[in-house]
């Protein structure tokens, strides 16, 4: 139930680039004053060492991360320094390293313990899951995602997107089954979830039922027509199913609705299989 590694590395690539983009517009406007001791500044370094990073740090935001950690460190109120640390999350975050991200967010939560720190956290060790290249790291976070995630579902239980993110935990896990489960409970309560949609048209894709893949990704677009990832996975789908001429109509679709240029050597690639 595992994409090949060559595509897989080809939509993780898109997808990163997706995310920076969406990044840019997260920046956070001013860093906030505030923490309370969380941990040692040579505690903090030790696991940021160890901690994976996606991307190259931009300079503006290595300066704030460091200023930020110099007041956290110098601090020992500790309302002060849960808001120090949920400042380095969004910091950490808007420089794609979100497995720094959670760490922060983590220990924020601890002191604010609210339904919003908790997703906070959730969400950021779930998008380090999905950037993770080892399994032992995707174990790692996804166990963190889940542990938050619960936290939120048995705070509001009608919260889909968190039972979608949770879902998608399981699905590396020994027991993908259980995600599918989710997934499948949240679609009968909306037909119309796109996430739930995208994520079903992808694990039909893995597993290798293509026109299943179709079929969710024809929902998901019949929903949303702008949803560029859809659009892409179905000329995959369709691609992979052989039908090249349909494949070929839709890959050019996507570079028509998109100026990224990775976009565009994403679809390129794939166009190259149709000729």
């Amino acid at each position: 139930m595992y994409i090949s590694i060559m595509l897989k590395t080809r939509i993780l690539l898109f997808a990163v680039c997706a995310i920076l983009v969406w990044l840019i517009f997260q920046l956070p406007k001013v860093v906030v004053d505030n923490e309370g001791r969380l941990a040692t500044a040579n505690v903090q370094d030790s696991i940021a060492a160890n901690l994976e990073a996606h991307v190259a740090t931009p300079a503006e935001v290595r300066e704030a991360i460091t200023a930020v950690k110099k007041s956290l460190v110098e601090t020992s109120e500790k309302e002060k320094n849960a808001i120090f640390a949920d400042s380095l999350a969004n910091l950490y975050k808007a420089a794609n390293q979100f497995d720094s991200a959670a760490w922060y967010a983590e220990r924020a939560s601890e002191f604010f313990n609210t339904t919003e720190s908790w997703r906070k956290t959730a969400d950021n060790y779930y998008q380090a899951y999905t950037l993770a290249l080892s399994q032992d790291k995707q174990t790692m976070m996804a166990g963190k995602a889940q542990e938050y995630y619960k936290k939120v579902i048995d705070a509001d239980p009608e919260d889909l997107e968190a039972k979608t993110n949770m879902a998608m935990t399981y699905i590396t896990s020994s027991n993908p089954m259980q995600g599918i489960t989710m997934l499948r409970e949240v679609l009968a309560v909306d037909p119309q979830n796109e996430n739930a949609l995208f994520n079903m048209g992808m694990l039909s894709y893995q597993s290798g039922q293509y026109d299943r893949a179709i079929d969710r990704f024809k929902e998901l677009l019949a929903v949303n027509p702008d949803h560029i990832q859809g659009q892409l996975l179905l000329g995959v789908s369709l691609l992979s199913k052989g039908d090249n001429e349909a494949a070929a109509v839709q890959l050019e679709k996507v570079k028509q609705m998109s100026d990224d240029p990775a976009v565009h050597a994403t679809v390129d690639s794939y166009l190259q299989q149709v000729k």
